[in-house]
């Protein structure tokens, strides 16, 4: 397993449920979760080796949402 880490622009527990299903569906992911109380809003990823960094960010795009890696 490995652990990707997103400085993002996921803001509330609203935010969160619109994100849900884009990362409850991506292939390998094992669990995340997003500190809204950190003021860079960090998503962790806990994810298998193939899950790249791009997808994630590719899938939170097509939400409205930004990512970068941190």
């Amino acid at each position: 397993m490995q652990t990707l880490k997103f400085k993002t622009t996921i803001k509330c527990g609203g935010c969160i449920a619109t994100v849900t299903p884009v990362l409850d569906t991506l292939k390998s992911v094992e669990k995340w979760e997003v500190d809204t109380a950190d003021p860079d809003k960090i998503l962790t990823v806990t994810a298998a080796p193939e899950l790249s960094a791009g997808e994630v960010i590719s899938a939170l795009q097509t939400k409205g949402y930004q990512a970068e890696s941190v």
